[in-house]
C-alpha cells in the first residue's frame, strides 16, 4: 500500500514527538531572539507561524507583543495549542496548500522539517502561493 499523505499521520503520531522531545521553550525562546534582532520588525505586525506544530515559536512571538496566527495540519497539536490562545495568538487546523487570509500578515515563518513532503510539485507551488498570498506586499517569507 502506498504511503500517500503519510505526514498527515507522522505529524500526529508519537513518534513525532519522540523525535522532537528534546526541543523545548529556551532552545524556541533564544532562536527567536536572535530571528527578531536580525529582522527587527515593528511590534504591531502581523505573523504567521505556517505548520506551527504546538505552537512553541507563536507563542513567543506573542509573549513578544506580535500577533500570531498558528496553521497546522495535525489536529492534536492544535488542540494542544489553543490552550494558550489570547488576543493576540490564533491557532487553527489548516492545510498549508489550501487559501487562507488574503493579504493579511507582514511575516510568514516555517520552521524546521514541515515542507517539502507532498507529493508533486503542484502540492508544493500550492503552499507557496498560499504563503505568498497570506502575505501584505512587501511581507516577509522566512
Amino acid at each position: 500500500m502506498p504511503l500517500r499523505n503519510w505526514y498527515k499521520d507522522w505529524f500526529n503520531s508519537p513518534y513525532y514527538h519522540l523525535l522532537y522531545q528534546n526541543r523545548n521553550e529556551d532552545e524556541a525562546n533564544e532562536w527567536i531572539i536572535h530571528l527578531l534582532q536580525y529582522l527587527k520588525p515593528a511590534i504591531s505586525y502581523t505573523i504567521l507561524d505556517v505548520a506551527c506544530g504546538k505552537g512553541r515559536h507563536s507563542i513567543i512571538f506573542a509573549e513578544k507583543g506580535f500577533d500570531v496566527t498558528g496553521i497546522d495540519l495535525a489536529p492534536e497539536n492544535i488542540v494542544e495549542a489553543k490552550q494558550f490562545e489570547n488576543d493576540r495568538l490564533h491557532f487553527f487546523v489548516h492545510d498549508m496548500r489550501l487559501p487562507f487570509y488574503v493579504n493579511y500578515f507582514d511575516f510568514a515563518f516555517n520552521f524546521f522539517t514541515s515542507f517539502g513532503f507532498f507529493r508533486t510539485l503542484r502540492e508544493h507551488n500550492n503552499a507557496i502561493r498560499t504563503i505568498a498570498q497570506c502575505l501584505k506586499p512587501n511581507g516577509v517569507f522566512f
